[in-house]
C-alpha cells in the first residue's frame, strides 16, 4: 500500500512538473509575441518620425525646391504615411494588445488620410486660384494630425506600455509619437500660407504683373468633339468622361486652375495643378451619375487672380446621351 502510495505521489509530481512546464513554455510564447508586437511598432512609430521630420522640414524652409518638385516630395511623404497605415493594419497583435491595436489603427488612419488631403491641396494652395481655401484645408488636416498625437499619447501608447509591464516587459516600451512640432502653430492659416509663400515659383495667393488669362481649346466626351453652335449626340456606357482642355493665354504661369462642369444643375470639378505661359492642359471631368437623355453642359475655366476678360472661359453644350 505505501508502495502504492509512494508511486502515485511521484506521478503527481511528474504532473506538476510537466504542467508547470507547459505553462512556463506558453508565458514564455506569450511574453515573445508581445515583445515582437512592441518592437514592430516601435519600427513603425520612428521610421513615422522621420517622415515627418522631413515633412515639416521642408514646410519651414523649402530650400531652392520649385513648385513641381516641392509637390513631388509631399506625394512621397504621402505615399510613406499610406504605407505605414496599412502596415499597422496588418500586425499580428496577440490578444492583450487588442485594444491597443484598435487604437493604434485610428491613429494612423487619421495620419494617413491628413496627409493625403495635404498633397491632393498643396498644388492649389501653391498656385493662385483657390489658394485661400486649399490653405485651409491643409491647416484643418494640422488639426488631425494633432487629434492622431492626442490619441496615441494618451490611450495608444500608455495601453501598450501597460501590456508590457503587466508581463515583465518594461525595456520594450515603445516610443513617443508626436508629429505636430511647434505646438498650434501649423494650426493657424496664416503661418501655412507664409510657409507656402517661400516655395520657388509659388505665388502663395499672390498675383504677379503682367497679363493673366485662361481659354477654353476644346472640349470632348470620347470621340465627339462638342459645339456650342448645335445639339451634340454622344454615344457612352459607363461614366462618361468630359475632356476639357484649357490655354494659358497670359504671360504668368498659374497653379491651381479649377475647371468646373455642370450638368443639368449637379457641379463637378477637377484640377489642372500648373499652366506655364502659353501651355495648355487637359482636365478629364468624370459624370456620375451618367446623364440620360437631353442634358444641358456648362464648362468653366475659373478666372485666375488679375484676369480681365473671361468670356473665353466658359461654354454651353446641348449634348443627348444615347
Amino acid at each position: 500500500m505505501l508502495r502504492r502510495l509512494a508511486a502515485l505521489g511521484g506521478a503527481l509530481v511528474v504532473l506538476i512538473l510537466i504542467v508547470l512546464g507547459v505553462k512556463g513554455c506558453l508565458d514564455a510564447r506569450a511574453r515573445s509575441a508581445l515583445s515582437d508586437y512592441a518592437r514592430n511598432v516601435e519600427q513603425i512609430v520612428n521610421e513615422t518620425k522621420q517622415t515627418n521630420k522631413d515633412f515639416f522640414n521642408k514646410l519651414e524652409d523649402p530650400g531652392n525646391l520649385s513648385v513641381t518638385e516641392f509637390t513631388s516630395e509631399i506625394n512621397a511623404d504621402r505615399s510613406a504615411m499610406v504605407n505605414y497605415a496599412s502596415r499597422v493594419e496588418g500586425l499580428g497583435a496577440p490578444g492583450e494588445m487588442s485594444r491597443a491595436q484598435k487604437s493604434l489603427e485610428l491613429v494612423y488612419e487619421l495620419r494617413a488620410a491628413a496627409m493625403e488631403t495635404i498633397a491632393d491641396k498643396m498644388p492649389t494652395a501653391l498656385g493662385e486660384a483657390g489658394a485661400p481655401k486649399a490653405t485651409a484645408a491643409i491647416a484643418r488636416q494640422m488639426q488631425k494630425l494633432l487629434a492622431a498625437d492626442t490619441i496615441y499619447e494618451t490611450v495608444t501608447r500608455p495601453e501598450i506600455n501597460g501590456k508590457l509591464a503587466d508581463n515583465g516587459l518594461e525595456s520594450d516600451d515603445v516610443p513617443k509619437s508626436t508629429l505636430l512640432p511647434d505646438g498650434i502653430k501649423w494650426l493657424d492659416e496664416d503661418e501655412v500660407k507664409t510657409a507656402l509663400g517661400k516655395v520657388n515659383g509659388s505665388s502663395a495667393g499672390t498675383t504677379t504683373g503682367g497679363v493673366h488669362g485662361l481659354g477654353l481649346l476644346g472640349v470632348r466626351i470620347g470621340e465627339t468633339e462638342l459645339t456650342s453652335e448645335a445639339p451634340n449626340t454622344v454615344v457612352t456606357e459607363g461614366t462618361p468622361e468630359v475632356e476639357v482642355e484649357v490655354q494659358n493665354q497670359g504671360e504668368s504661369t498659374e497653379n491651381g486652375i479649377t475647371v468646373v462642369v455642370t450638368a443639368n444643375g449637379k457641379e463637378t470639378t477637377q484640377e489642372i495643378p500648373t499652366l506655364e505661359a502659353g501651355a495648355s492642359g487637359t482636365a478629364v471631368v468624370p459624370l456620375t451619375p451618367a446623364p440620360e437623355g437631353e442634358t444641358t453642359l456648362e464648362v468653366e475655366a475659373e478666372p485666375v487672380p488679375g484676369e480681365q476678360v473671361t468670356e473665353n472661359n466658359e461654354a454651353t453644350y446641348t449634348v443627348n446621351f444615347e
